[in-house]
């Protein structure tokens, strides 16, 4: 950075990034509330607003930074060293999207350890969370901005998150979150059942949406097909 900003003394640029003190929700919530305003300025007046969830990793060598750790990492194409960072993208149909919102992935044995904490400049208050939950907190934040959303949608490690799903139905946020075949659904009168029984008869479709959100659906009605073709439109690749 410092290599782009001739006017700007190297030594001035690094303490901005290395000692600066930062207002880092704040920071996030000018950067959102821009890009937000932005596209949707550039988009059509109709057309859909999409959040999507996922996590992007990054691979990271040694163990001195904080939420490292031997985990599945799609930028490695499976198991690495790295860190994994939740996303919250803002998508316009037929436009545009944005990543509005991050949280880094900190693993649970890195949370309750204090001499982790203390060695990778974790907060010693710092109080562990899933990726779901950590999608919780980018919505709130979002929502804390104005920013509405058509429906959202994530795939499974976000559509297993009973406190993830709570949270948008107390929003009434419509979202399409894709589950496991063997999550179970609880039915009028108790009946339980997964979706494996329903496999064999090729009733799911499957969607992509920004930042590889994979969604998938069961679609008898109408209105989650439309939802469907939404979703494929979205980055012009039909649905499969």
């Amino acid at each position: 950075m410092a290599g782009r900003s001739p006017s700007t003394p190297g030594t001035a640029t690094q303490w901005l990034l290395n000692g600066a003190r930062w207002d880092t929700s704040g920071a996030m919530s000018v950067v959102r509330r821009f890009a937000v305003a932005r596209l949707d300025a550039a988009a059509a007046p109709a057309s859909l607003t999409v959040g999507a969830l996922d996590e992007s990793g990054q691979e990271r060598k040694g163990s001195a930074t904080s939420g490292v750790k031997r985990q599945h990492m799609g930028c490695a194409g499976g198991v690495d060293n790295g860190v994994n960072t939740v996303y919250l993208a803002y998508v316009r149909a037929d436009s545009w999207h944005a990543l509005i919102g991050a949280r880094q992935w900190i693993p649970a044995e890195q949370v309750t350890s204090p001499v982790t904490a203390v060695t990778t400049g974790l907060p010693l208050n710092l109080v562990f969370a899933t990726k779901g939950e950590l999608g919780v907190s980018l919505l709130s934040d979002a929502y804390a901005d104005g920013v509405r959303f058509d429906f959202l949608t994530g795939d499974e490690v976000y559509g297993a998150c009973t406190k993830l799903r709570t949270f948008l139905e107390e929003h009434e946020q419509a979202y399409v979150l894709r589950v496991r075949s063997s999550f179970t659904v609880t039915l009028g009168g108790g009946t339980t059942l997964t979706f494996t029984p329903v496999e064999p008869f090729a009733c799911w479709a499957t969607a992509s949406a920004s930042v590889r959100a994979a969604i998938a659906l069961c679609p008898p009605h109408p209105a989650v097909r439309m939802i469907t073709s939404a979703l494929g439109a979205i980055l012009g690749k039909g649905t499969r």
